[in-house]
């Protein structure tokens, strides 16, 4: 980084009408004065002025508005002008051109948020949310994005920091002040209390990471069954595109096929499979063995039949689908509708896998409503709320289990009457992990001032 530097950039994606190319630094506002029309060395802050951009001519290039924000009230917390502009790659360019002969230089990747990280604008985990945000393709991402952004992660914890910073001045206390027989200090009952309490919210935030990502990446769906039951029409139907071919031909499908559809809010992510044989094509062997796999990855499994399955596949089946939901699907409805003594063995069927049989026609759409519908209760996933705080973060998930860890090994040392030296270490390196997921450092200053905040020490 250059922190004297002004950069530049084009914050909007090409070719739409209008463009937005943003200047952030010391001298943002003086580049970009140089070449407006208008005097805005003396603006205010959250200002906008109407002028036109002017060329070393002193030809127009555009007519813009420039918007003005002075330090620290910017995104990147510096002197910043944001520059709207038609969008025009003529003009985009242009103007660049005029910035960096003003003195600005091109921004790096992601140098915007970066700034804002080192100006104190946002922490570590408020930056990543920045990304996730831009990435967000249906309103579930949204939501833990803009919750992380607005800062509830950070929220959380800064209220495990609080907790863990009482629990190692106590330690510390007992360790610099233990010559002083006057002193009282918290029994190793209150702080065993204390240790399971924090080890306990820092569990229940790692028990979200796997429902963040499957939200994040898409919820994975594997599509089994016979050679032509109609997979592939399926997957094509649900997600309104002939992405799989189609064909009476028996294993046509030979790998494993994905795409993504939007469910009331949430992704899902369809995998359809080679169809279950007995087989003695090397090639079709193959794809049946993926087929297994994707069950394995996935988290919910629609098994398609278009006949009664024996007891056998029956038993197959849930046997390979142990801790995924099971839907079971009854396929061409339209062509063989469940008969009388049909429906029953399908009910009793329904009792073991604890799901109803769904009658659809992917062929022609009918029950694919109820199918979507059924897919999205599988997928259990908690009521998302404005203050709900989910991990979607592998690197937040780590963090978070490394703290775990050492609090687990204070917490046991705790019941052994262990030394405070060998436990204040452990919580040292709980709170420098909880640390590395804002970008913040506990430093023991500030752990004294923590001391002094909360103990009377000079009675």
């Amino acid at each position: 980084m250059y922190d004297n530097d002004t950069i530049c950039a084009l914050a909007t994606a090409p070719g739409g009408a209008i463009a937005v190319i943003r200047v952030s630094g010391r001298q943002a506002i003086t580049y970009v004065d140089g070449i407006f029309s208008k005097d805005i060395l003396n603006a205010g802050g959250n200002t906008v002025h109407h002028g036109t951009i002017l060329n070393t001519n002193h030809e127009v290039i555009d007519e813009v508005l420039s918007t003005v924000f002075l330090a620290p009230h910017s995104y990147t917390g510096e002197d910043a002008v944001e520059i709207s502009c038609h969008g025009s790659r003529y003009i985009i360019q242009e103007i660049l051109g005029l910035l960096i002969s003003q003195g600005c230089r091109m921004a790096e990747p992601g140098e915007y948020t970066q700034r804002a990280f080192l100006n104190g604008k946002l922490d570590l985990s408020q930056a990543e949310a920045v990304a996730d945000l831009i990435a967000s393709t249906n309103k579930a991402t949204h939501q833990m994005a803009m919750s992380q952004l607005r800062g509830q992660f950070s929220s959380q914890l800064a209220a495990l920091r609080g907790q863990l910073l009482k629990l190692t001045s106590l330690l510390e206390l007992e360790l610099d002040f233990s010559d002083h027989e006057d002193l009282e200090f918290a029994e190793r009952s209150e702080l065993l209390t204390l240790t399971e309490e924090i080890m306990l919210h820092i569990r229940n935030l790692t028990h979200t990471f796997e429902t963040g990502q499957a939200i994040k990446q898409g919820i994975p769906v594997a599509i089994i069954g016979k050679t032509n039951v109609g997979k592939s029409t399926l997957l094509n139907r649900l997600i309104h595109d002939d992405r799989a071919i189609v064909s009476d031909i028996h294993g046509t499908t030979r790998d494993t096929i994905e795409d993504c559809i939007d469910i009331n809010g949430v992704m899902f992510r369809f995998i359809d499979t080679a169809g279950l044989r007995q087989t003695t094509d090397e090639i079709e062997q193959i794809g049946i063995e993926r087929t297994y796999s994707a069950i394995n990855r996935a988290r919910i499994v629609l098994w398609l039949t278009d006949t009664l399955p024996t007891e056998y596949e029956l038993s197959d089946m849930i046997a390979h689908c142990q801790g995924r939901t099971l839907i079971p699907i009854w396929n061409k409805a339209d062509l063989k509708p469940a008969c009388h003594d049909s429906a029953k063995i399908l009910n009793s069927i329904s009792k073991i896998t604890q799901r109803q049989f769904i009658p659809i026609s992917a062929k022609y759409g009918q029950g694919i409503d109820k199918l979507e519908t059924a897919i999205y209760q599988a997928a259990d996933l908690p009521e998302l709320k404005e203050n709900d705080m989910i991990v979607t973060n592998a690197r937040h998930y780590e963090a978070l289990m490394r703290s775990q860890l050492s609090l687990s090994r204070v917490f046991e040392g705790l019941k052994a009457n262990i030394s405070g030296d060998l436990l204040a270490e452990d919580l040292r390196q709980a709170l420098d992990t909880l640390a590395e997921i804002t970008g913040g450092q506990i430093t023991p200053q500030e752990t004294l001032k923590n001391i002094f905040k909360h103990f009377c020490v000079g009675k």
